[in-house]
């Protein structure tokens, strides 16, 4: 007998292997479908998570049993390995495993539109979210970006704009995108896939994600890349006009236009993007043509372009004390993003480098720091890596710091009027805080503490 998409789940064993934010919504989207559902933790649970689970019926434990593979039908939250030991034992027993965007994917109600990238997918994701909600479009902004896939289901939407994350995007195969975006690809979470191989081939999932039609996005500086996999965007972004592409994004001096065949579609001038950095123009360009090719009328995006804010965490102007602009990327969790928000933000900068590594070389880090840092400040666990890559590039102006609060008392100490003070560390921060979010506050308040005392 043929199960249909609403009987999916009903009645069946259904284990969810993680119990963070996505895996707390897989559990109650597919307790809500009607099946007995098991979640399987390694950590501690918090005690509201234990009362969450109580009141809807939903069984758990602290640590992975036998147990767990009592089950129909295995769904993995968010940045679940395909090595890890519960995912191996279901697949050896037949156990069906699914990623948390294909067992949600039947259930969601609008056109959908998915954004990954190594760096920038938080902010394209969300710029094309509020340029579609401003000319009027009824549009939910969800995945990786906070606001998991399971708690939108079943939801009437015109537009479903995703983030999806390489981890997601390992397991996904039965979605149907209409539009894609790739911002750009850098080497990012090597320690997961393995290789920067196999995590282009994670990110190029989404072209068989494409329905029929759908166009996808894509850097064409990345072209190498591309035909490697024997991919190609089908509407590439560049920083001039390749008239050998039949479709292009591209910027003319300080304005960014759409071309199909001869037709040139005007999307909007630099100078009004709200958020600093060449890298956000790029971020910028990409989320305007999308809404373009999803309907929108430009003259009407470019209003909505002014009033965009940045998103915390990423390139995020704190304070400005004694002349000295502090500002907070916390979220430069890897190599490429401080490479690129080095590079884009114009300033004489003192960088505060350092936290947890991901398995990267620091070798480019180290160039651009040459380059375009006046001054470093070193910190966390890969500190001493970073400052021997420091120094096989011949940087010697850099210092060592045991902790955020020295790091910005020692930058601050160097800081001169018309400086920036900038926290892209390069790193994710999980040897000092529990997310990016945490250790971007901390930034903050000690600034905070700055400017009070100035």
């Amino acid at each position: 007998m043929t199960v249909t998409v609403l009987e999916r789940f009903a009645g069946k064993r259904i284990t969810v292997l993680g119990a963070g934010v996505s895996g707390v919504s897989l559990a109650r989207f597919a307790r809500r479908k009607g099946a007995r559902v098991f979640v399987t933790e390694q950590k501690v649970l918090s005690e509201s998570t234990k009362a969450l689970f109580f009141r809807e019926g939903i069984s758990w434990e602290e640590g992975h049993s036998e147990r767990a593979c009592a089950c129909d039908e295995l769904l993995l939250s968010s940045g679940v390995s395909p090595k890890a030991p519960l995912v191996e034992r279901a697949l050896s027993l037949n156990i069906r495993v699914t990623g948390e965007a294909d067992a949600v994917a039947p259930f969601l109600r609008g056109r959908l539109v998915a954004v990954t990238g190594s760096n920038g997918k938080s902010t394209t994701v969300s710029l094309l979210g509020h340029l579609l909600r401003g000319v009027g479009r009824n549009v939910v902004v969800a995945g990786n970006i906070g606001l998991p896939l399971g708690d939108i289901a079943d939801v009437e939407y015109d537009d479903v704009v995703m983030e999806l994350s390489s981890f997601q995007l390992h397991w996904t195969k039965n979605i149907a995108v209409h539009l894609g975006i790739i911002t750009n690809l850098d080497p990012d979470h090597l320690d997961w896939h393995g290789s920067f191989e196999k995590y282009i081939q994670a990110k190029f999932r989404l072209f068989d994600l494409l329905a029929d039609g759908g166009a996808l996005i894509g850097q064409e500086r990345e072209q190498v890349l591309y035909r490697t996999h024997e991919r190609m965007p089908t509407v590439p972004f560049a920083w001039e006009d390749s008239k050998k592409l039949e479709k292009v994004v591209f910027f003319e001096k300080e304005s960014c236009f759409l071309r199909q065949g001869d037709e040139r579609i005007f999307l909007f001038d630099r100078r009004i993007v709200p958020i600093p950095g060449k890298h956000n123009a790029e971020n910028a360009a990409m989320a305007m043509a999308a809404a373009v090719l999803l309907g929108g009328r430009p003259e009407c995006l470019r209003e909505e372009l002014k009033t965009f804010r940045s998103l915390p965490h990423r390139c995020e102007i704190v304070a400005t004390i004694d002349g000295v602009e502090y500002v907070d990327d916390s979220k430069g969790t890897n190599v490429a993003a401080t490479v690129t928000a080095l590079a884009s933000l114009e300033k004489p900068k003192i960088v505060i480098l350092g936290g947890q590594g991901k398995g990267e070389s620091y070798d480019g880090l180290a160039e651009a720091v040459r380059n375009y840092a006046e001054r470093a400040v070193v910190m966390g666990s890969e500190r001493e890596n970073i400052c021997r890559a420091l120094d096989e590039a011949g940087y010697d102006k850099y210092e060592r710091a045991a902790d955020m609060e020295t790091a910005l008392m020692i930058s601050r100490s160097l800081a001169r009027p018309g400086m920036m003070v900038l926290l892209s560390p390069a790193c994710t921060s999980w040897d000092a805080y529990d997310n990016y979010k945490e250790r971007g506050e901390h930034f903050r308040r000690i600034v905070q503490a700055f400017q009070a005392r100035t």
